[in-house]
């Protein structure tokens, strides 16, 4: 389970704090999902970063699993993210001399040792998003969308507690974008993942069950 209680997030400037996220509070079990919706620069991606701890919170906490990763030192905090938690970005950050298995495989190579099965794991990925005829190409041969589903296989290569997709289909035309939106939409039940996705678009956002808005630093949900 995912537990955010209270979450508030401030960065100092030379007058007041500019306080961006206010009393964040939410929970989220296995298999569900939710949306963030809200007008750029509402703080729907510092939210993200702070779920995703790549950020710490001014105030409030956090539990993953029943974890607090903001108690964790860093090498253990760095380890936590990389095994329960997977991103999606708008730009893929698929690294160009990679194949499409190498770039799903690449967040396995930081323990420097290979787990058995996880190259079979990444086949079935790359298979399950529609690639297993492109496994073998470099990202300047797939499309954007095709590069989007590199980038989702990679982020469920440790088949993470946690899927965090930050305006995954931004860039992507409307075809591309409901595809990639069937993608997501399937991975909480398919994966038993918990999914939070942050999006300008409310066509998406419709197909998950829980959907809030960001106004004012505060999540406001929406029906």
């Amino acid at each position: 389970m995912l537990t955010v209680e209270n979450i508030s997030k401030q960065f100092p400037t030379r007058g007041q704090p500019l306080e961006i996220l206010r009393g964040i509070s939410f929970q989220l079990s296995p298999g569900e999902d939710l949306a963030i919706l809200g007008p750029s620069g509402s703080g729907k991606s510092t939210l993200l970063h702070l779920i995703g701890t790549l950020d710490q919170p001014t105030s409030g906490h956090l539990m993953l699993n029943g974890i607090d990763p903001f108690s964790l030192a860093e090498p253990q905090l760095a380890d936590f993210r990389n095994q329960h938690i997977g991103f999606v970005f708008q730009d893929h950050h698929l690294l160009p001399q990679l194949s499409v298995l190498e770039n799903v495989l690449l967040p396995t190579l930081t323990s420097g040792t290979k787990t058995p099965g996880i190259q079979s794991r990444a086949e079935e990925l790359v298979e399950q998003v529609g690639l297993a005829d492109r496994r073998e190409h470099r990202p300047v041969e797939l499309s954007g969308g095709e590069r989007q589903r590199v980038a989702i296989a990679r982020a469920l290569i440790h088949s993470p507690a946690l899927l965090l997709a930050d305006e995954p289909t931004g860039n992507l035309d409307r075809k591309n974008a409901m595809s990639i939106g069937d993608l997501l939409c399937a991975m909480p039940a398919s994966n038993d993942t918990m999914v939070i996705l942050v999006t300008h678009s409310n066509e998406l956002a419709e197909r998950i069950s829980q959907r809030y808005e960001l106004l004012d630093g505060q999540l406001q949900q929406k029906t």
